[in-house]
């Protein structure tokens, strides 16, 4: 599990950087989709009807393809990281965007690069930058002021949101560093079309949600949750296994930084929404912690 120094500083190749980007730009979209469509479906269902598409789109790609099942070796990193990245932190961020609109919970969700090089760091030893301390504590000073600012929500459900996706950010923090040592046994499709699958399996106590939601959402959100599963899940996950494969874990969970400027625009131009002042202030501080946290 070690990484040399030429490691950490190789930057990202062609194909590698056109991935993370492709992926970047369709998670980005992801946060928009699921603030419109999660007023129809409920957290763990709209997460397990993503999940399902996204499984079936990738277990027929993976069929195709011939790959069959990863190796042994990679089953843990495989299994933990669907759990945690697409299960736990799918429903967290769903839940969470019922409470804060799509900007804020983006801007919150990022601060997921800091705590991928914390992780990173230690369990996969690619080393801790400098000021990794002080760009936690100014995220962390940023997620309070987003809170505190939106604390008139109805029901103080803002601070339920910011604890979601603080959630969820960890969920995926976890999942990428768990994800990287199965990357060297298995293929990306691979890694991410079971970890799809193990994902779908943790959310089937929301099937009965799902029918019941199904059934009674327009037409426009059941399109939402199939365009989650296509390509924010089995397109973008992709992409990101393949780019993960070819660097450090540290450096892909920096590739994110641009995903809240872009959900912010596209929330302000598709859902007439933008975040509150200070709510857009806390999440700017929450960015600027992650950038302190890398820099070397």
């Amino acid at each position: 599990m070690d990484s040399t120094p030429t490691d950490l500083a190789a930057p990202l190749d062609g194909r590698a950087l056109a991935a993370a980007t492709t992926t970047v730009l369709l998670w980005a979209s992801a946060f928009v989709v699921i603030r419109d469509a999660g007023a129809h479906f409920g957290p763990g269902a709209l997460a397990l009807g993503r999940l399902a598409v996204g499984a079936l789109a990738l277990t027929a790609l993976l069929l195709v393809r011939g790959e069959g099942l990863p190796p042994r070796a990679a089953w843990p990193g495989i299994a933990a990281s669907g759990v945690l990245w697409f299960g736990l932190y799918m429903v967290a961020l769903n839940w969470g965007e019922q409470q804060v609109d799509a900007g804020t919970a983006a801007m919150v969700v990022n601060v997921g690069p800091l705590l991928i090089a914390l992780l990173g760091g230690w369990l996969l030893r690619e080393g801790f930058p400098r000021g990794l301390v002080a760009g936690l504590a100014v995220s962390f000073t940023g997620a309070v002021v987003t809170g505190l600012s939106m604390s008139g929500g109805a029901g103080g459900g803002s601070f339920l949101g910011i604890a979601l996706c603080l959630l969820s950010a960890g969920a995926y923090a976890a999942g990428v560093v768990l994800q990287k040592p199965a990357l060297r046994h298995a293929t990306p499709l691979q890694a991410t079309a079971f970890g799809c699958l193990i994902g779908a399996v943790a959310c089937l106590p929301f099937a009965s949600g799902l029918w019941d939601d199904l059934t009674r959402a327009p037409a426009s959100a059941t399109l939402g949750l199939v365009y989650l599963g296509l390509f924010p899940t089995a397109l973008a996950f992709t992409t990101w296994a393949y780019a993960l494969s070819r660097t450090t874990a540290g450096r892909m969970g920096a590739t994110s930084y641009a995903v809240p400027a872009l959900v912010v625009a596209m929330a302000w131009l598709l859902l007439d929404e933008l975040p509150a002042p200070g709510a857009l202030a806390g999440g700017v501080l929450c960015l600027a912690g992650v950038a302190v946290s890398r820099r070397t």
